[in-house]
């Protein structure tokens, strides 16, 4: 039987005017009793469905809850929550650790994506790509701190602190897996898996001197992970070596009849077997567009410059290249984040609606409840999405969400042109560098937010295109890494980690 709480309550009379008038509707006494009586027919479907049982992923592999670390335990700050569940006996992870990013769903394990409005939370289900980690023998180790509600480039939003960088505690992590790339760089863990919707894995893993890859869209299902957006959502593999990318990558890849994200989904290969190949046969296309910025450090662009063309001497031609609606990437990536984040995180509980594949009702539920109560909880980035998000939604119909979603088009057939030449693209894996999170803590309210923002001018192009691109850790400036970005054609993810191990072998 349902709970008081679970009851299915008809609307009340006022409450139909009130949604008449968010609607523009000007409705009578008469309106309003003629639709209260048609609600209460309407309700019985409601109450049909929520009597019939509801099916949902099956958990497999046994496991207990875990606990908080202490801060002794938890040195970085990176680890949200512990655990150690273990999988199949054999498997190509057997004997690796992986750790998840706090936005992924481990049943039993508390999970609150970096934000207050989560806490409390405890994912009865778990994600696709943790059924696979687990059936491959992989040990899931804990959930990795993840920036409030994955908005934001830097390691400074997660209510429960600070993620410190490894390699240089006074600086950034990056985000918005700041703990999964701390944590495999710091090495409490093999193996990481990040969320990225504009750069999430590649940022913190060039500024933590990792590798990371954001797979092609949908090569990796989604099912089980709070959204972002459905069109720029994209999981993958964190790891201290190309290998360890490559193998994670076999494991997680593959058709999900769950993720209709999977549309176009071929079948994954054997990325470790590809990796030996060497570049020789390669052609490199040095993006002029993507330095630069007035964000990036002349450092950096020198040094991802530099590290290019050392790929010549490994046997790859490599030259300059002009994709100049890549400056533009980050505009028509704005609308889409914004008015469609919006959309689906928010007044659509996260995952929103017009989809087929598996609903976590038990998530969209308790977020539902709990944005309401704790909207002031909220950090500057998901009040701004929000505010903005609902004026453009409200004030131009949708109109411009439209309009880049339809000017993605023109930005995949310029980098397509760009791949007629040459076989990847070169750039810097983010502008901003070096940011210093004691100088953050000190910071006024409106630079704490620029902090955040503007580390994904190189790297959000390519979720909204859905090429595979990976960071490789190429130099370092200050005693800082640096990450080089080299993207491929759709689907050639095994060439972007091929060029990746060759560069690592000679100079990683």
């Amino acid at each position: 039987m349902p709970s008081a709480e679970d009851e299915i309550r008809p609307p009340s009379r006022d409450r139909l005017r009130q949604i008449g008038a968010l609607y523009g509707m000007s409705l009578t006494n008469g309106d309003v009793d003629f639709f209260a009586n048609l609600a209460e027919r309407t309700l019985e479907s409601y109450r049909r469905v929520a009597s019939l049982p509801e099916p949902k992923p099956e958990v497999r592999h046994a496991r207990d809850g875990g606990y908080r670390p202490s801060a002794e335990q938890n040195p970085l700050n990176a680890w949200y929550w512990r655990c150690s569940i273990k999988g199949e006996r054999e498997g190509k992870l057997s004997g690796k650790t992986v750790a998840l990013k706090d936005n992924i769903c481990l049943a039993g394990i508390p999970m609150m994506s970096g934000s207050s409005v989560l806490e409390g939370f405890v994912p009865d289900v778990d994600a696709t790509i943790v059924q696979r980690v687990l059936d491959a023998g992989g040990e899931v180790v804990g959930k990795a701190v993840c920036e409030n509600f994955c908005l934001s480039g830097t390691s400074n939003t997660a209510d429960t602190g600070f993620v410190l960088n490894p390699r240089s505690p006074a600086h950034s992590a990056g985000g918005s897996s700041s703990g999964s790339a701390a944590l495999v760089a710091a090495g409490a863990c093999d193996l990481s898996i990040g969320g990225d919707q504009g750069g999430s894995v590649r940022i913190p893993s060039a500024l933590c001197g990792v590798y990371g890859l954001k797979p092609t869209y949908g090569l990796v299902p989604y099912t089980g992970i709070l959204p972002l957006e459905n069109t720029l959502d994209h999981a993958g593999p964190i790891g201290r070596s190309v290998h360890d990318v490559a193998l994670l990558l076999e494991v997680i890849a593959g058709s999900d009849p769950l993720d209709p994200r999977q549309r176009d989904a071929i079948q994954p290969t054997e990325y470790t077997e590809t990796l030996a190949g060497g570049v020789v046969d390669l052609r490199l296309g040095v993006l002029q567009e993507g330095f630069g910025w007035p964000e990036a450090s002349d450092d950096v662009d020198t040094a991802v410059r530099e590290a290019a063309f050392k790929f010549e001497k490994a046997g790859a031609t490599v030259r300059e290249i002009s994709v100049p609606l890549h400056r533009d990437g980050i505009h028509i990536y704005n609308p889409i984040f914004s008015e469609g984040g919006l959309a689906g995180m928010v007044r659509g509980n996260g995952f929103g609606t017009g989809w087929k594949g598996y609903y976590p009702t038990a998530m969209i539920e308790f977020l539902g409840k709990a944005r309401k109560r704790k909207a002031d909880e909220f950090p500057d980035s998901v009040k701004l999405l929000i505010l903005m998000g609902e004026y453009m939604l409200d004030e131009y119909h949708g109109r411009f969400y439209a309009r880049a979603q339809n000017q993605v088009r023109l930005l995949e057939d310029a980098y397509e042109a760009a791949f007629r030449d040459v076989d990847l693209l070169v750039m810097p894996t983010c502008a901003p560098f070096g940011t210093a999170l004691p100088l953050i803590a000190d910071a006024s309210r409106e630079e704490m937010f620029a902090s955040g923002v503007g580390h994904h001018v190189n790297s959000c192009p390519f979720n909204l295109t859905g090429h595979p691109a990976i960071s490789v850790p190429c130099a370092e400036v200050l005693g800082l890494p640096v990450g080089m970005m080299l993207v491929g054609r759709r689907w050639e993810d095994a060439t972007v980690l091929r060029a990746a191990h060759a560069f690592e072998e000679d100079h990683g």
